[in-house]
């Protein structure tokens, strides 16, 4: 399932790579990407919303929102 997750303190490339490498590293995250000015990191994962959430906690950053990511063709 592709989702996009909102971060509260996302300031700066560094913070953005880190909250990345740390989603990496879970089972059942197929890829991560971030873009630090929206504060949004695209993530693409089988894992519930929780087991994200606190993988972001855990790197020192706050979740504002986890939602479904809707594109063009679905």
């Amino acid at each position: 399932m592709k989702k996009v997750i909102e971060i509260a303190d996302l300031c700066c490339k560094k913070c953005a790579e880190r909250v990345e490498r740390k989603l990496l590293l879970l089972d059942g995250v197929t890829s991560a990407k971030s873009n630090y000015k929206k504060g949004i990191v695209f993530v693409e994962s089988s894992l519930p919303d929780e087991e994200l959430a606190s993988c972001v906690t855990a790197a020192g950053f706050t979740v504002n929102e986890i939602r479904l990511r809707k594109g063009i063709f679905g």
